[in-house]
């Protein structure tokens, strides 16, 4: 356990500039007018007051602080993320919450593997004698498979599989029995969207994950995949796989499970190349690719790949602290708050030399409004009947990982966690008159988080951009997995005073320019007006939770719903 006195009391120069910049300018940015004064009306003082520790003050000093340079990024088991940590347990002991560890401790430890792979300059393709490369970082990026100093594949066939997806509910399976085993997976990127009665049309699947096309190369006995890249598929430009596949990549111990060798993407220009070496047109595959009845093409091309890997064996950990329950009958079950503390750390330069991905959106923001939640349940004069517990996971934009552990090595039995609410990138623009609930319309969540939107005169809607599958990139997935009913709240695009379209604009360029960039660091620019807005609506979402009779539940027939089940019927056995 790390001691809990102030970390860093003198502030970097630049932080502290930072911060009053931010200061003066959201002082003139804000509206003077509490938003939905009159629908608010009917929240109790008690509530009203405990929410009012919700300020843009304390939002905005959290994430100067955490996302500032001495953290280097908070990189997963580096120093940084031991500092991020630690400064976390402060901020937790400050507020006034418990260790959440089963004996007192504030940290789950786990161990990480680092896997940094030194790839090949170029990647080389043959075909009746003639050889095709690509050069690293502008046209392929790819990453180690294995857990071991060297890597490779020999010369193993490139097939076409479509988008290698099996997917026995919908009667789709892309690799139609063929004997793919060593073979190197060429892909497309998401799952099939053209029709809403297939899949989920527009609405993106873990099937059109890149974890779930690793995975299911994977179980076919693959020796490599590459996904090919375009910004559509994808959600965001090649720069975000460049930057977030490049460096260390960390990775939870191998257990023995099926895994390719080579992890790797191709822009679409080179693997339009790459098919016509093949003596195939990309357009033609991707149209036979949409039936059914598509079977994996081989392309005749061969390729050999050898890297050497540097591996570092360390340890990260998630940080979780709890408000005991009022409720001696419900004490025991949880409502858990999630915010990701990790960043990419020190990586690739940007045009201005600066090499720390400073994270302040993603996700030193998240963390911040967590942390004034927590803040808020505390200055109840009760505490709600179930406990709360804010739970600060490891090494997410690696894979998930933290909350993929804390899942699998729950401190709470899954049957006893009331509902999850995960943070992730919080909005920076202003207030808006809508809410982004990523996971609408899956559980009898919806009905509360509709009901607190609507005493803030704002409107519910699904994802914005569900081309993108946000339900299943944050934390929240892993929770799902395991049953537990979860909101992904994220920021609106309709914002108050400004015309149509600019709150996707600011979405769109955001990521554009600053999602997993360097250049993500709190601005003088940044209105806090509703990131405190939505995170009193996630308070008041946990808080009815946390004090209803019923814990909330998956609708019936959703992808979650058995895993759900099987965690409430462990738990009934067990009393």
């Amino acid at each position: 356990m790390y001691t809990t006195e102030p970390y860093a009391p003198n502030r970097i120069v630049r932080t502290i500039a930072i911060v009053l910049a931010a200061l003066a300018i959201s002082a003139c940015q804000r509206d003077p007018v509490a938003p939905a004064e009159s629908a608010n009306a009917s929240i109790s003082d008690d509530v009203r007051l405990a929410a009012a520790q919700i300020t843009p003050d304390y939002l905005r000093d959290r994430i100067a602080e955490f996302s500032a340079d001495e953290f280097e990024g908070r990189g997963p088991a580096t120093p940084g993320d031991e500092k991020a940590r630690r400064y976390l347990v402060e901020q937790l002991e400050q507020i006034g919450f418990e260790p959440a560890g089963p004996q007192g401790e504030w940290e789950q430890f786990f161990d990480v593997i680092g896997i940094a792979a030194k790839m090949p300059k170029q990647w080389t393709f043959r075909r009746d004698g003639k050889s095709l490369a690509f050069d690293w970082w502008d046209e392929y990026i790819a990453a180690s498979g294995v857990q071991t100093e060297r890597g490779a594949i020999e010369d193993a066939e490139v097939v076409f599989v479509g988008y290698g997806i099996e997917a026995p509910e919908y009667d789709w399976n892309d690799f139609k029995g063929q004997d793919l085993k060593g073979k190197v997976l060429l892909m497309l990127n998401n799952d099939p969207d053209w029709d809403p009665e297939l899949f989920a049309g527009e609405t993106r699947l873990y099937y059109g994950r890149w974890t779930y096309k690793y995975e299911s190369a994977a179980r076919q006995g693959a020796a490599g995949a590459i996904i090919i890249h375009t910004t559509p598929s994808a959600g965001y430009p090649f720069q975000v796989v460049q930057t977030s596949w490049s460096g260390e990549q960390v990775e939870l111990p191998s257990q023995g499970e099926p895994t390719v060798k080579v992890k790797g993407w191709l822009t679409e220009d080179a693997a339009r190349e790459l098919v016509a070496f093949a003596g195939h047109d990309l357009s033609k595959l991707i149209e036979a690719a949409k039936s059914k009845d598509f079977a994996p093409v081989a392309l005749d091309v061969k390729t050999s790949l050898a890297f050497e890997n540097t591996l570092n064996r360390t340890r990260t950990a998630n940080v979780y602290g709890m408000l005991k329950g009022s409720d001696p009958e419900l004490a025991d079950e949880y409502v858990i708050y999630t915010a990701h503390h990790d960043h990419l750390g020190i990586g690739e330069p940007d045009a201005e030399g600066d090499t720390i991905y400073n994270g302040a959106r993603d996700n030193a923001s998240g963390v911040a409004q967590i942390l004034a939640i927590g803040k808020a349940f505390k200055a109840l004069p009760t505490p709600p009947r179930r406990s709360i517990m804010l739970l600060f996971v490891a090494a997410e934009e690696q894979g998930l990982l933290g909350s993929k552990y804390f899942a699998s090595n729950p401190t709470v039995a899954p049957g006893k966690i009331a509902a999850n609410l995960n943070f992730d990138s919080a909005n920076i623009w202003g207030r808006t008159k809508d809410l982004v609930y990523i996971g609408k319309g899956k559980s009898t969540l919806d009905a509360i988080v509709e009901q607190v939107a609507q005493s803030q005169d704002r409107v519910v809607t699904g994802d914005q951009f569900p081309d993108r599958g946000s339900f299943y990139r944050s934390d929240q997935f892993s929770f799902a997995k395991i049953g537990v009913p979860a909101v992904y709240l994220r920021a609106g695009i309709d914002f108050i005073g400004r015309p149509e379209g600019w709150g996707r604009e600011q979405h769109e360029a955001n990521e554009k320019h600053n999602y997993h960039q360097p250049s993500d660091e709190i601005a003088s620019w940044w209105n806090f007006d509703g990131m405190v807005e939505d995170a009193d609506l996630g308070f008041r979402v946990g808080l009815q939770i946390a004090n209803a009779d019923e814990m909330p539940s998956w609708v019936p027939g959703d992808e979650f719903e058995a895993a759900r089940k099987k965690a409430l019927a462990e738990v009934a056995e067990g009393e």
